[in-house]
This record gives structure tokens, sequence and C-alpha cells, in this order.
């Protein structure tokens, strides 16, 4: 069959693989020269499956108050007249206990460790480089707080069989022993081993010459407006070079997927969480970090990526605003010279911002629609380099017909009451 897929992220470029990977013939529209020039160009660089968690959790309303008191805060609401914003703000809030909490935890931690496999496999299948690193991550901890509420993510960790190490001040240091300089600032660590590093731009852009080495097309340019549909089926998109059909169709355009489904009756809470990053190129290897170390105050991680560090963070709620906010680079680079002051030159430093497509419960929106050949793979907020395999086989599986890698329950549009309610 034809499959159309909208977007060519790394959400978006994965799916294309495995589908072409199992006999279809796809294309991919992308509004981009190049494939992975929006959410997926500088993030983290986190392949972090221990660390899948929503980011509605427990006592999340008091810290969000807090942190919007403090100069470097991990959290920015810029308030306007956008509903869907405010909807956005309380569902999340609605997701903030304990009972819910552990329910979207575990359905994220079922895609990133299904994820952890794939992509394993697709580097012995392929060989694909994207300076990678499987020397696990390093949850930071400043206070004895911190430390001591850790419980709560290791018995999540402990029911889903998430290795981990809980260390102590020296731990941390063995792990990453650059940290020796500032150890009077720690308080501990959560260790995740088996989590991994890499450059998300390099994979997504790699992989897709790999597809379309396996007869993808990939057309660049393209201006999507919208999808056209006639009793039940979705029949084309309309493009500005003319109309484009197939016999499926994916949409995985992260924070734009929602304005091209609500003319569907399609209404699903994915919200864009705009974050920030730097990447510096690294003086003194050996007082750089060895893989990502995440500072639970700040929630900034910091990354090796070859000769280079990312520095990535902050979430800022400001609808699809793209200007570069001086305040926010000064909180990453806050981060990576308190803790690594002397592992770059932050006078080099490459200022980026991009929209993370977020649900208010965390776990993405991914599978079948109320139009029999359009699917959903969106909605994976800060975690779609870590998803992004995993959720790109299971898409190809479900459009296909096969049988999944993993269960699908709870992971589909259907868990929003709401969502279909102008279609219906």
């Amino acid at each position: 069959m034809h499959v159309i897929i909208l977007g060519s992220g790394v959400i978006g470029t994965t799916s294309a693989y495995y589908l072409a990977k199992q006999g279809h013939t796809v294309t991919v529209l992308e509004r981009q020269p190049k494939s992975g020039l929006e959410t997926s160009y500088a993030n983290a660089g986190q392949i972090s499956p221990g660390y899948s968690a929503p980011w509605a959790a427990p006592g999340i309303p008091v810290k969000a108050i807090k942190w919007m008191l403090s100069r470097h805060s991990p959290l920015v609401v810029r308030p306007g007249l956008d509903p869907a914003m405010y909807r956005f703000m309380a569902m999340m809030l609605r997701n903030c206990t304990a009972a819910r909490y552990d329910i979207n935890k575990s359905r994220m931690q079922r895609i990133a460790e299904y994820s952890r496999t794939v992509i394993g496999e697709l580097r012995t299948e392929t060989g694909i480089n994207y300076d990678q690193r499987t020397q696990g991550t390093l949850q930071l901890f400043r206070t004895e707080k911190q430390l001591k509420d850790s419980h709560k993510d290791t018995s999540v960790l402990d029911a889903c069989g998430v290795p981990y190490q809980l260390l102590d001040v020296d731990g941390c240091l063995e792990a990453e022993p650059a940290l020796q300089h500032v150890r009077t600032k720690l308080q501990g660590g959560l260790r995740l081993p088996l989590d991994e590093t890499g450059d998300c731009l390099k994979f997504t852009q790699q992989l897709a010459d790999i597809a379309a080495g396996m007869g993808v097309e990939f057309r660049y340019g393209v201006d999507i407006q919208g999808l056209e549909q006639n009793q039940g089926r979705i029949t084309g998109v309309k493009t500005g070079s003319g109309p484009v059909q197939g016999d499926r169709y994916l949409m995985a355009l992260g924070s734009y997927s929602t304005a091209l489904l609500r003319p569907l009756g399609i209404d699903i809470p994915v919200y864009p969480v705009k974050g920030y990053s730097i990447t510096v190129p690294i003086t003194n290897p050996d007082d750089a970090p060895v893989s990502t170390v995440m500072d639970e105050t700040y929630k900034v991680a910091v990354t090796r990526l070859g000769d280079r560090v990312r520095v990535a963070g902050t979430a800022e709620l400001t609808g699809f605003d793209l200007r570069l906010r001086e305040g926010r680079r000064e909180t990453v680079r806050f981060v990576v010279s308190d803790l690594f002051p002397h592992a770059a030159d932050l006078s080099r430093d490459n200022f980026w911002t991009g929209l993370r497509p977020m649900t208010p419960d965390g776990t993405p929106v991914m599978g079948t629609t109320p139009y029999a050949n359009l699917f959903l793979n969106t909605g994976h907020g800060t975690l779609g380099w870590t998803m992004a395999c995993g959720a790109g086989h299971l898409l190809a599986d479900i459009i296909s017909g096969n049988e999944t890698g993993i269960p699908v329950d709870g992971l589909g549009m259907e868990r929003y009451a709401f969502a279909n309610r102008t279609r219906a």
C-alpha cells in the first residue's frame, strides 16, 4: 500500500523507515529543506527510557509556583488569549495525582523500553552513527530532599524492571569524574546505566538517507495545508503544489498536528511546550561530562555529543512563539558553567529553541482514528528521541495490520473523551 507521512522529524522519519522495511510505498511530506530541522534539531540528546516520566506528578503545582518565582526557573508561563493553553494546564493539573502518575509513567515506560530494544536492533542492521554513547545517564540531586524523594521514581522503575543505581556523592564522581570540581554542591544521584545519548539531528538525517535508499520518497519544501476527507476516509493531502494521495495517512507533525486534525473533528490535547538549548565546543575533554547529567534542581540536561556539549531544558508555555529569549539562555548557560566550569567555551554557544509536542498526561497519542485510513504518531513531548524507534515500529505494525511488539492500550486518542466530540 502507499502510505503518506506528514512530517519528517525523528518520529516521521523512523515511521517511514519501518513502513518501507515492511514493503510499503512511502511518501514523506516536509516543509523544511531537509529532515529533522525543527524539534529534532538540537534537543537534549538523551535516549532515556529510565527517565521517561510525566511532568504531571504529585507536588508539581506547588513546585511550579516556587519555580516561577526563581531567576533560573525550569518553568515559564506567558499567559495570553489562548484557550488551548488553559485547557492543557487544567488537564495537566488533573493528572497530578499519585494514581494517574503511576498509570501514565507505566505507559511511557512501556514505549520507551520497547524503543530501547528497537534502536539497538536498528544500529546492528544499518551501522548508523550519530555520536552515540551507551554509558548511562545521571540524575543529579543538589538537596537532601531530592535524594529522599527519589524513592517515588525508583518504585516505578522497580515495577517496570528498569535497572538503576542510587548513588552517594562518591558514586556520582565515579560515574562522572568531571564533577569532582563541584562535589560540595552535590548530595547524590540516580544513575540509569542502560540509557544512551546521541545527536538526534544526525540520526534523523542519516536514517532519512537510508530510507531513501529503500525507496522512500522525501518531498521537501512542501506547504501542507490540510486533509481532504469523504465518507469516513481521508482522500488526500492539500498542499501548495497540489493534492497528494495515498492509501494510508500518518500524522507526525508534532505540535502542528492539532491544527490539521481539528477541521476533521479530531481534537487531541497536544500543545507546544517551548524548550531551549545551547551547543558549545569542548575545550577540556577531561572536564566535560562522560554522558548525560540531568540537574534535578533546574531540569536542565548536560550531554556530551562527540566534541560538543549540548545543554538543554526549561519549559515555556507561550504557544507557537519561537523567539529566542536571553533569560532562557542565561539559565542553560548557568547550569553548565556551575557543574562543568572548565569543560567548554561558552562564548561560542549556538542558541536554539524548539516546540515539544506535549500531552497533559505525558503519554504520546499513537494509533488509529475515527477515519479508517488515518493514523497518529504525535505528542511525544521531551521524549521524542527516546521513543522514536519504538513508536515508528509500532505505527508501522498498526498500519500494516501486524501484531505489535507491545500492547497499545492506553496509547491512543480514545483516552480523551472529548477528542472525537465534534465528529460524533
